[in-house]
């Protein structure tokens, strides 16, 4: 988080990948740990009958973690840069606008300087979501339905 650096995780094929790796480490140590009892995440205890409507639910459930845990990420530091990108561009046309209108670029410059510190707490916050998600997940993996 640089002034003028890119943001490497702003781009969805970046969170997308770590997200996949995250969810590929979870499957391989469920299986490493539990070998194919690691199936048994996907069913909950419920009657047989219920069992035909939940199982798929829990595999799709499963599998939007990749999406969601991808797209959280991605979108918080989206709209950061975007929103210090309207506010940069206000200074400069207030800026470039002439004598008597130069006073105002500086209420979207200070809007700037709040706008980079929330956007430092927000990708602090952001790396810590990610952190526990990730940390949720495993533990899951480890321990399946151990803890209920």
């Amino acid at each position: 988080m640089f002034p003028g650096a890119f943001t490497v995780t702003s781009q969805i094929v970046v969170t997308f990948a770590l997200t996949a790796f995250v969810m590929l480490t979870v499957v391989v140590v469920g299986f490493a740990r539990h070998g194919l009892g690691f199936l048994k995440l996907f069913v909950p205890k419920a009657p047989f009958i219920l069992l035909i409507l939940l199982v798929p639910i829990e595999i799709i459930s499963f599998l939007t973690r990749l999406v969601s845990l991808s797209v959280r990420l991605f979108a918080n530091m989206l709209a950061g840069h975007t929103m210090l990108a309207v506010f940069a561009s206000f200074v400069v046309a207030l800026g470039a606008a002439g004598v008597f209108l130069k006073p105002l670029a500086i209420a979207p410059m200070l809007m700037i300087v709040f706008i980079g510190a929330l956007e430092m707490l927000v990708a602090f916050l952001q790396a810590y979501v990610f952190a526990i998600l990730t940390c949720i997940y495993l533990n899951e993996a480890l321990h399946l339905h151990e803890q209920h």
